[in-house]
């Protein structure tokens, strides 16, 4: 018998047991949710003999690598029904992505016309119930003579180190150069469907050879995948990229590829945003700095950034002297806070910037507003003491809840703790500083988990994940402690005895990227923008010729209360009007005809076409401008 430990209980097994049969032991009654196992804390497949004092986690369907050994699983199931309609079909590789997985293949051209073929194949694969089997080579020889024909994988192979476990998977005729683990069978396969396909190259490099790429997702169950796909056909309606050329809010240039251009109405929206921001940071105390984009090198030499982020990094000579453009903010403000002396007292120091920052971005990744190479972050750098930090992070949970909350947005926070090495600081310090932001963290009341380990080299950090109205989730915001940059740059306070000091740092973004932020926005409001934030507030539509003088002084008045508004006294039909104010999503329409010339009153309809009637021209304006001045996320009318 063999003796290992599962949830802290030991248990006696038969010599050579599986995974598998221990599985069936301890979870009988669900063991056909079972996929995986972490043996040891490394994850493996149920078919993995035990040892001696093995401590095992079982991996079920629902678990995060659960999901992930379920795609991968799937990957390789595609790969397969590839190779057998196009058998002269050379696999790449197969990754699991956020949404699903993909493949890419060489020496083959698939089309989306191709699909149904493809899952036909998948799902005699599936019928076939295969079982996936791990076999492991002995050298690197070994394993590329299984692959005679596959360049692709014998340079995967090449660059693994000698000690390496080179390790392979079949399914049937179907094998793989794979890590794992995997499902053990394709018959879990239950529900699939592919997506898009795509050009790629290897390796990401345009030099290297050109492949296709084919884009797939997978779910245990018909009804799981039947929701996932209602899902993505509510996200293409909302996809930003759609929306803000079609309510003409921004663009995308050839001759700036990753750097947006806004347009007037697009704006509209910004300035309403950093206005908040502003008003906000203000409130909390904040001072606001500009500092420079082009920083000399030695700079980012002190900051590490040179040496470690350079090939992320725009830079030029000037003068026989080397500069980058600068991809985040920090550096800067530890030189503002260079320019005079601190004390104690002047703690905590609130220092804030919306600085515009590069960063070089490859050409595949970028994505509308969400992955840019130019963006604007909403930066802030608190010089405190270790005393203070809780009280401080505490303040900025708070502010974390008033912005998010001002656009209906829910979130969770996520405090990532010390790295098991590569870390500066004493362990001392930094249990202080994770107890500091731990007990912020349960005084805010905000839901929040802990992932250890994964915290920055510098300190630990809180990142706050968004959801938007269809329940996806966003990393936008993020709070960090660090002990690193206030030492490189020599910065130092006068503590209450007289001495010096280096000031602990806390250093924090709400927007994170303005851009990406603004284009969660986008598809979180479906382009349709509260009052406050609307880039078209009112639209005045006339009936005929002759009430387009009353259509001005209507339009004036709205100007002088600081509502945004247009006049349409075009030649086209009220309803058509009516129909292009509402597809650029405006949110009330006035509607001025004999009637509301002679009354002197409007005639107001809503974008979501609620009809309100004839009102009073002044009535509107209060209620209107209580809606946009409390930032409301509904109509008041």
């Amino acid at each position: 018998m063999t003796t290992v430990l599962h949830k802290e209980q030991t248990y006696q097994v038969a010599e050579n047991s599986t995974a598998a049969d221990f599985a069936k032991t301890v979870h009988p009654s669900n063991f056909s949710q079972i996929v995986g196992v972490s043996v040891n804390g490394v994850l493996k497949d149920l078919s993995t003999v035990l040892a001696p004092n093995d401590d095992i986690r079982f991996i079920f369907l629902d678990d995060p690598e659960g999901r992930e050994i379920f795609l991968h699983s799937s990957a390789h199931l595609l790969a397969q029904a590839v190779l057998r309609l196009w058998p002269q079909a050379q696999p790449t590789i197969g990754p699991v992505i956020e949404q699903g997985f993909y493949y890419d293949f060489a020496n083959v051209s698939i089309s989306e016309l191709d699909f149904p073929k493809i899952e036909a194949v998948m799902a005699e694969i599936v019928a076939e119930s295969l079982s996936i089997r791990r076999e492991v080579f002995s050298n690197k020889v070994e394993a590329s003579q299984a692959f005679p024909n596959n360049p692709f994988k014998k340079e995967l192979i090449a660059e693994l180190s000698e000690d390496s476990s080179i390790t392979g998977y079949r399914q049937g005729e179907f094998f793989d150069l794979c890590r794992g683990p995997h499902l053990p069978s394709t018959k879990l396969i239950k529900a699939f469907k592919l997506l898009k396909t795509s050009a790629a190259y290897w390796r990401g490099d345009p030099s290297k050879a050109s492949l296709v790429r084919v884009y797939g997702i997978s779910f245990p169950t018909t009804k799981e995948l039947r929701a996932h796909l209602q899902f993505l056909e509510e996200a293409k309606k909302r996809d930003h990229r759609v929306l803000g050329s079609r309510l003409d809010l921004f663009s995308q240039q050839d001759f700036s590829p990753g750097m947006p251009f806004f347009h007037p109405r697009g704006m509209i929206v910004w300035d309403a945003l950093i206005q908040f921001w502003k008003d906000l940071h203000k409130n909390a105390g904040y001072l606001q700095i500009k500092t420079p984009q082009l920083l000399n090198r030695k700079l980012w030499e002190i900051s590490g950034h040179w040496e470690n982020y350079s090939e992320n990094m725009y830079t030029l000579s000037i003068d026989n002297d080397d500069y980058a453009i600068k991809p985040m903010n920090c550096p800067g403000c530890m030189l503002y806070y260079k320019t005079s002396l601190h004390s104690y007292r002047d703690f905590p120091l609130r220092v804030a910037e919306i600085g515009h920052v590069h960063r070089q971005e490859a050409s595949g990744a970028l994505s509308g507003l969400m992955r840019v190479r130019s963006f604007h972050q909403d930066d802030a750098h608190v010089f405190l003491t270790t005393e203070q930090v809780e009280n401080e992070t505490l303040a900025i949970l708070q502010l974390v809840e008033k912005l998010y909350g001002t656009f209906g947005l829910d979130y969770h926070l996520e405090l990532s703790t010390k790295p098991e090495k590569s870390t500066i600081g004493s362990d001392e310090i930094w249990e202080l500083a994770t107890q500091a932001l731990t007990r912020a963290l349960q005084s805010c009341g905000k839901e929040f988990k802990i992932s250890p380990g994964e915290g920055a080299f510098y300190g630990p950090k809180i990142d706050i994940h968004v959801k938007d109205a269809i329940g996806r989730t966003w990393q936008c915001g993020t709070i960090q402690l660090d002990m690193f940059l206030p030492e490189r740059f020599d910065l130092n306070y006068t503590d209450s005895e007289g001495k010096k000091q280096v000031p602990i740092m806390l250093h924090r973004a709400l927007f994170g990227s303005i851009e990406r932020f603004l284009g969660i926005l986008i598809e979180h409001f479906k382009g349709r923008f509260p009052l406050w934030l609307s880039p078209e507030q009112v639209r005045i539509v006339t009936v005929a010729d002759r009430h387009a003088d009353f259509g001005k002084i209507v339009l004036q008045k709205l100007h002088e209360q600081n509502i945004i508004a247009t006049l349409d006294d075009s030649n086209e039909s009220v309803s058509k009007k009516i129909r292009n104010a509402q597809n650029m999503q405006v949110n009330y329409m006035l509607t001025l005809g004999d009637k509301e010339c002679e009354n002197q009153t409007i005639s107001i309809r809503t974008r979501d076409n609620r009809v309100i009637g004839e009102k009073n021209l002044e009535e509107f304006i209060s209620v209107i401008s209580l809606e946009r001045d409390n930032k409301s996320l509904h109509a008041l009318i």
